[in-house]
């Protein structure tokens, strides 16, 4: 079922969902259902799976040479997103990233996702390298968002690359894509990250899930940002609380992300790691019911593998 048919079906009650990473190279499936296990009781209809780029460093050979040596590798998005369907019933959402893949291989993985029967896919630009200053897409690859949005929605008209195929079947994907309520770390402004958002709604993407933030007013700004601009469809509030001191610089760095003051300093005043977790669970509890309130018909939790805080937020508010 598509995610703006699990919204309609709701009727008007707030749904929970929640993001996990594929597990490390080595590990099996098991430790992906053993995050998902403790929050199944909370009913969500869908379940997000990143995807993570290949990592890469260069290696000098004797000849002078460079040598490029893969370092980390997590397992493929499709089989976990196939895994979780399976065991759970609940529909799988995979993302779909412009770096590290041409056109071909983005239309390969969506005919394999078509053919699982996974409804839902989120269309991302991807970040760039730890190497990379810059994002740098693949040769003959999608370079924006945008443009993987208008490839996904071609599919679903049955417009494929080979434009010589006959009688090609449709696909039929709801096409989610992200939001910055804080911009995106590359836009100039607010105004211009939120024209490109508008575009990718024209190309076909039917819904937004944010980026994370800790304060709803940032929210609330965004969404009624992006209303004033006429975009429409569902736009689902992503949220993580805070579990380590350390994500105090870590989550503005690599975000661009703003924290309150006030859960800045009563973060730095907590005693020990477990009054931090704490802080972070209320905070975020804090948080959801407000949008709860505002009538926001999806709460999204970025999860990253662990299900504790997630799960002891979720007995809170729904």
């Amino acid at each position: 079922m598509k995610v703006t048919e699990h919204i309609e079906n709701a009727n008007g009650k707030p749904l929970f969902s929640f993001e996990i990473l594929p597990p490390l190279k080595g590990q099996n499936i098991q430790s992906i259902f053993d995050s998902i296990d403790p929050l199944m009781e909370f009913n969500p209809p869908f379940i997000d799976v990143t995807y993570h780029r290949e990592e890469y460093e260069f290696k000098e050979l004797p000849s002078g040479l460079l040598q490029k040596k893969i370092v980390k590798k997590r397992p493929g998005t499709v089989g976990i997103c196939a895994g979780i369907q399976n065991k759970y019933d609940v529909d799988a959402i995979p993302h779909i990233l412009c770096g590290g893949f041409t056109k071909e291989d983005t239309e390969n993985l969506l005919i394999d996702l078509d053919f699982l029967g996974i409804d839902n896919v989120v269309a991302l630009r991807g970040d760039a390298l730890k190497n990379e200053i810059y994002f740098k897409p693949e040769k003959e690859g999608n370079q924006y968002a945008s443009e993987l949005v208008t490839q996904i929605s071609n599919l679903n008209k049955g417009i494929y690359l080979d434009e010589e195929l006959q009688n090609s079947s449709c696909t039929n994907f709801c096409i989610g894509v992200a939001g910055y309520p804080e911009k995106h770390m590359e836009a100039p402004s607010m105004d211009s990250d939120i024209h490109f958002l508008k575009q990718k709604i024209r190309n076909g993407a039917t819904y937004i899930i944010t980026q994370m933030f800790f304060d709803n007013k940032k929210f609330f700004d965004f969404v009624a940002k992006c209303r004033k601009e006429g975009i429409t469809v569902p736009i689902i509030p992503g949220l993580k609380p805070i579990a380590t001191k350390k994500q105090l610089n870590l989550i503005p760095h690599r975000f661009k992300v703003d924290l309150p003051d006030d859960l800045i300093m009563e973060v730095v005043r907590a005693s020990d790691a477990e009054a931090v977790r704490q802080i972070g669970i209320e905070w975020c509890i804090n948080q959801s019911k407000e949008l709860m309130q505002a009538g926001i018909p999806v709460l999204h939790y970025y999860s990253m593998g662990k299900a504790e805080n997630i799960k002891a937020i979720a007995k809170a508010v729904f």
